[in-house]
């Protein structure tokens, strides 16, 4: 039996349908943000977002950017250094506990931010107490959010690789558990653990609810309060966002497929 598949007509339709609904947005966007106070078009608001003298008034957003450029990394450590070997171990030592983990993991995905935020709260003022109020701590509560993504991007890695195998190889020829980790089984699943970075940092620029309701000055909650004087700027800054995460997601695929995966 023949197998069905689109004619080249049908691809092309179907790929020009779904680009279109992906650029008309941000065409327009940016079309937006070419409108100068005369009426006319110009990169005026676009040079005054690097003009000091001129951006004043959105001076919240680059705070706000990078304190969730330092959310980025520290949710990324969480995922590299916390998730990452709990999954590995599991899959070596605990099999049986797999699906217990994976209904863990899964499980932030299921729940409002609203609620979350509700059973976070009393927990963020006893952080608050010890560690202080530094945006840095919304980390903790992002690492929750970004376990349901992060989880499948690293254990599809995990299941296309012998992990048992490459272990035992490795201990057999002598290798500890560090160097086993780190040098044979981490370059196997790197391909996962990139995604899973790579989604990280997305969710983190792109969160609103917990840092509002927590009281946090981050990328999008600052974004909010300077649309209010405005419109123009969160737009422009919106926009550089989506280039800075399509950039990552370049620069991922092409790391993950540069280097062949490692061997013991």
């Amino acid at each position: 039996m023949n197998r069905l598949a689109p004619s080249l007509a049908t691809r092309w339709i179907i790929g020009i349908a779904v680009g279109l609904f992906f650029a008309i947005p941000l065409v327009s966007t940016f079309l937006f943000t070419l409108r100068d106070t005369r009426g006319g078009m110009s990169l005026e608001r676009w040079a005054a977002l690097f003009d000091p003298a001129a951006s004043a008034a959105i001076r919240p957003i680059w705070t706000g950017l990078g304190n969730s450029l330092v959310l980025a990394v520290v949710t990324v450590a969480i995922v590299l250094l916390l998730l990452a070997p709990t999954m590995i171990l599991v899959d070596l030592r605990f099999p049986k506990l797999r699906a217990a983990l994976e209904f863990a993991v899964l499980l932030p995905i299921s729940i409002p931010a609203i609620v979350l935020v509700v059973g976070l709260a009393p927990i963020y003022l006893q952080i608050g107490r010890g560690l202080g109020t530094g945006t840095w701590t919304l980390a903790f509560a992002y690492g929750i959010t970004v376990l349901p993504f992060a989880f499948r991007s690293i254990q599809a890695s995990i299941d296309a690789a012998d992990l048992r195998t490459l272990s035992e190889a490795a201990r057999s020829l002598g290798a500890g558990w560090p160097t086993v980790v780190l040098r044979v089984l981490a370059p196997n699943i790197r391909q996962g653990l990139l995604a899973a970075s790579l989604i990280s940092i997305a969710v983190v620029l792109g969160e609103f609810t917990i840092a509002s309701l927590l009281n946090r000055q981050v990328f999008q909650t600052a974004m909010v309060v300077v649309q209010k004087q405005d419109p123009y700027a969160p737009a422009s800054f919106t926009l550089l966002a989506l280039l800075l995460v399509f950039l990552l997601l370049l620069l991922i695929g092409r790391v993950a497929r540069g280097t062949g995966k490692a061997r013991p």
